[in-house]
């Protein structure tokens, strides 16, 4: 089976320019996606915890919409559906990077307040009361206090949602998007040549969910670091008695 790969084709899709355009397009739209998608999970992180009982209804409603349905059908509904509901996306300006981005970016902000929810959730509610006893606001609690403690949890679920946003930009191929898999579809359709098109997109895909793999993990490794370095200095530091954490 082998025999009959073409490693010349192979090298030649590899290289060609429509599948470095597509790598990078697919990388662009999770990118802006996921930030997308932080800050609206971040609110709806918020709204889970709000004391109105409007504003959790409205925050699972929206949760359980976007979970419970197929993200292909997002995509779908998105592009061709959503112009005839709204006149106003009908326009030449809806371009179907923004449909895509859209669709994700609601998708993945149903995921994101989940895991903005739990990081909130993981800081001891002391400190809140530390901070309210110093006179602070709840807002400033929330970004002095509780916030950068929480990224420290939720950095490496961050980055394996990443990873699956940018498996789920292929979906946008059905949408008529040219990222990497539709670079692929058209090459492979042009030639006959299936199994050197998309072993060439695999690649890409090997090499982009690599780098973005090291990254997640030396960001992990600093934030470790950097806790666990200032334990030592506290620990290493003969001048500062050993006293207890309230004392302080």
């Amino acid at each position: 089976m082998l025999a009959s790969f073409d490693t010349h084709i192979f090298w030649e899709a590899l290289s060609s320019k429509p599948y470095r355009t597509g790598a990078l397009l697919a990388l662009e739209l999770t990118l802006v996606s996921l930030a997308a998608a932080c800050v609206i999970g971040f609110f709806l992180a918020l709204g889970r915890g709000s004391r109105s009982r409007a504003v959790r209804a409205i925050v699972f409603l929206y949760n359980w919409i976007f979970r419970a349905t197929p993200t292909l059908l997002q995509l779908i509904f998105i592009w061709y559906a959503l112009p005839q509901l709204w006149p106003v996306f009908a326009g030449s300006w809806f371009k179907v990077f923004l449909a895509a981005f859209i669709a994700l970016s609601l998708n993945e902000a149903a995921y994101m307040s989940e895991i903005i929810r739990a990081g909130l959730l993981s800081v001891d509610p002391g400190q809140e009361l530390a901070g309210r006893a110093l006179g602070m606001t709840r807002p400033r609690i929330l970004l002095r206090v509780i916030i950068p403690q929480a990224v420290r949890i939720i950095i490496p679920p961050i980055g394996n949602e990443f990873i699956t946003l940018l498996k789920l930009t292929s979906l946008a191929s059905v949408i008529s998007l040219h990222e990497l898999l539709t670079a692929s579809q058209v090459r492979a359709t042009a030639t006959f040549r299936y199994q050197e098109a998309y072993s060439a997109a695999i690649v890409y895909y090997l090499a982009i969910v690599s780098v973005l793999m090291i990254l997640q993990s030396q960001l992990e490794k600093r934030f470790t670091w950097s806790s666990a370095g200032r334990r030592r200095r506290r620990v290493a530091a003969p001048a500062v008695p050993a006293v207890s954490h309230d004392a302080r």
